[in-house]
């Protein structure tokens, strides 16, 4: 296909979807959809998906995620010379050091931060470069699996040993407490990911504590194993509201659809690099022509004063010069490292679950909306019954018909439009239904 032709639309569908929530006065969630710009850019810097969760009081937080998403895909399209991951990580570390000026050059901008979790689809795989707790996560044959670990200090005293499930379980400590993030201190340690192998059909989800907040792991893998990615986000945002929505919620779906994706079949991918593309030396080829301009004017100052001796010697210098020049220069595009089939970065992914069965899942989906239905009559919301009852019966028959996925969609699109009579009622913003 040609470039000037080419949809990426055939290759991947991507959805992406951010949200104030329920309890917020502001969204201080941001995102960005980088798609590449031509076969060759993709084969080079992949697609590139963030998901940044500000903090800081005032608009502090709103400006740190901002400044994240603005700065990392420049930096990352501007290490042109650098491998993928590396110029990944080193983009998020240029982002922080932006962060961190702009928070100390204004006091009410002051230790404001940011959680950072990027994404890139490259020809290898997928990688990830994370700091906080947004989560990447991956779908893939009826799995979910979080490939990025959460820097907070429920996950770092877990690991430590510090920390049981009861006592995780019994909320002993906050699970808002992060332990890294962007913008705080002048230096920041990146997480790097990967690569992950791409098959045709795997699903990854960037979001923000304030969907995984409220909707458990086998949910998610549920919602999106079994809708397009634009109803998965809608409904994931949706569900999250309605079970209270406490914090900003943003989501960015994006699911492989073409072979010339998947790691599996993409024979033009190659070994994915871990040092630099090409070393450009320095000075080194300045210094190597000057030595052998050097030599040759001393062999020809020797040649002319019948020294033949020197001359010789000067001439062998001179040859051996040119030869070493020559050879370094053949060589300076190979020292990169390379990355062979079982040498990743990081130690992803870090949980693993099997998505609730589509019965299960049609069936919980079912008893939810009965308590919303029950929910809107107590609060005497303003809903179009006759058209929820539409999406209920549409349900109800593909469940009898064994067609759960069919099902599962039709009570999404029930969620989806609870929440938009919601928000259409006169106030909203302490509406919820205990789920």
């Amino acid at each position: 296909m040609s470039e000037s032709l080419l949809n990426w639309d055939e290759y991947l569908q991507v959805a992406s979807l951010s949200d104030v929530g329920m309890r917020r006065a502001t969204n201080q969630d941001n995102l960005s959809v980088s798609i590449a710009s031509s076969m060759e850019q993709w084969q080079r810097k992949g697609h590139v998906f963030i998901v940044a969760d500000g903090m800081g009081a005032h608009a502090a937080g709103e400006l740190a995620s901002k400044l994240a998403i603005d700065h990392i895909p420049h930096l990352y399209a501007k290490y042109g010379d650098t491998s993928a991951p590396e110029a990944m990580k080193q983009a998020v570390q240029g982002a922080n050091a932006e962060i961190h000026r702009r928070g100390q050059a204004n006091e009410e901008f002051h230790n404001m931060g940011t959680t950072c979790s990027v994404l890139a689809i490259l020809p290898q795989g997928a990688v990830c470069a994370h700091i906080g707790d947004s989560r990447v996560y991956r779908l893939t044959q009826n799995k979910i699996e979080q490939l990025t670990f959460d820097h907070s200090l429920v996950w770092e005293m877990r690991v430590a040993g510090q920390l049981t499930a009861e006592e995780e379980r019994m909320g002993k400590v906050p699970k808002n407490v992060i332990t890294r993030s962007l913008g705080p201190y002048a230096e920041c340690k990146v997480d790097l990911e990967g690569p992950f192998p791409v098959q045709v059909g795997d699903t990854f989800l960037l979001c923000s504590d304030g969907l995984t907040g409220v909707i458990s792991d086998t949910e998610i893998g549920s919602i999106i194993a079994n809708m397009t990615p634009d109803e998965a986000a809608n409904v994931l945002v949706d569900l999250a509201n309605l079970r209270g929505g406490p914090d900003n919620i943003t989501v960015v779906i994006v699911k492989v659809t073409h072979p010339k994706i998947a790691t599996a079949t993409n024979s033009e991918a190659g070994l994915l690099k871990a040092g630099a593309r090409k070393s450009n030396y320095g000075y080194l080829p300045i210094f190597w022509a000057v030595a052998a301009g050097a030599v040759l004017l001393s062999l020809l100052f020797f040649f002319i004063g019948q020294n033949s001796v020197m001359a010789a010697v000067f001439g062998g210098l001179g040859i051996a010069i040119t030869i070493y020049s020559a050879i370094r220069s053949i060589l300076g595009g190979k020292n990169s490292q390379q990355v062979s089939e079982n040498k990743r970065y990081g130690k992803g992914p870090y949980t693993r679950h099997n998505c609730a069965s589509s019965a299960q899942f049609a069936k919980q989906l079912a008893d939810m909306l009965k308590k919303l239905q029950q929910g809107a009559l107590r609060e005497k919301w303003q809903v179009d019954w006759t058209q929820l009852k539409a999406f209920t019966s549409h349900a109800e028959s593909a469940t009898k018909n064994q067609d759960h996925s069919t099902s599962i969609r039709s009570y999404g699109r029930a969620v989806s439009f609870l929440m938009d009579q919601l928000r259409n009622q006169g106030d909203s913003s302490g509406s919820s239904v205990d789920l």
